[in-house]
């Protein structure tokens, strides 16, 4: 599918990129049957998009009616470490059409930038190991903003680090909190669905909603 033109373009990282999302979920999973949570799907889908803080006070808001001592903080530490064991073991898998995608934006003078509202040291590592990280100009992280997606100060603070308005950008998410957020901060919103399919108002929000990354083009040739 082809758009109609833009100077540059904002990815997010997680579920766009890298198919992180559905192996934080299996974690998720796993940490909620150790400590006799319920509805952890739930929640999850809730807290997809936003950064660490967020995420503690979305579970802590969710998880205190069902265990009066709930940590957020303890819980989310212990999924943290399955995750980080699978890395090691399996790497992280790309999501399809994600390096062809950023070689062919790359190849017609786009510029690119991230918004992820994963920390900057995690982002950095995982990206490298991708092999992803060389496509970007700079990257935007959920350690470096006070508020994380739906607002939008993450995509205003990236469009600000590679000189670029707004309205100049397309950015490209898998979320509903991410469309949201680089919705109101002004750029022209992709979304690629990974695990949540979007709603009718997040549809509204959107350009386009495409399949995968392979359909995503920038140039009329």
């Amino acid at each position: 599918m082809v758009f109609d033109g833009g100077k540059a373009c904002v990815f997010d990282m997680d579920g766009v990129l890298l198919d992180t999302e559905s192996l934080c979920k299996k974690c998720w999973r796993r940490a909620a049957r150790d400590f006799c949570l319920k509805d952890i799907d739930e929640v999850f889908y809730k807290c997809v998009g936003q950064a660490r803080q967020d995420t503690f006070k979305t579970l802590q808001d969710f998880f205190i009616r069902q265990k009066s001592d709930f940590d957020a903080r303890t819980f989310y530490l212990y999924a943290v470490e399955f995750f980080k064991k699978e890395e090691a073991l399996h790497g992280i898998p790309l999501k399809k059409g994600a390096r062809e995608c950023l070689e062919r934006l790359s190849s017609e003078g786009v510029t690119l930038a991230l918004a992820s509202s994963t920390r900057t040291e995690v982002v950095k590592r995982q990206l490298n190991d991708a092999g992803l990280l060389k496509f970007f100009k700079t990257i935007t992280c959920g350690d470096s903003v006070l508020h994380s997606k739906p607002d939008p100060e993450i995509y205003l603070k990236a469009c600000a680090s590679i000189a670029m308005k707004a309205e100049d950008c397309y950015a490209v998410e898998d979320s509903i909190n991410g469309v949201r957020s680089a919705y109101s901060a002004g750029l022209k919103v992709i979304m690629v669905p990974d695990l949540i399919e979007p709603d009718e108002e997040t549809v509204k929000l959107c350009k386009a909603v495409i399949p995968s990354l392979d359909e995503f083009n920038l140039s009329p040739d």
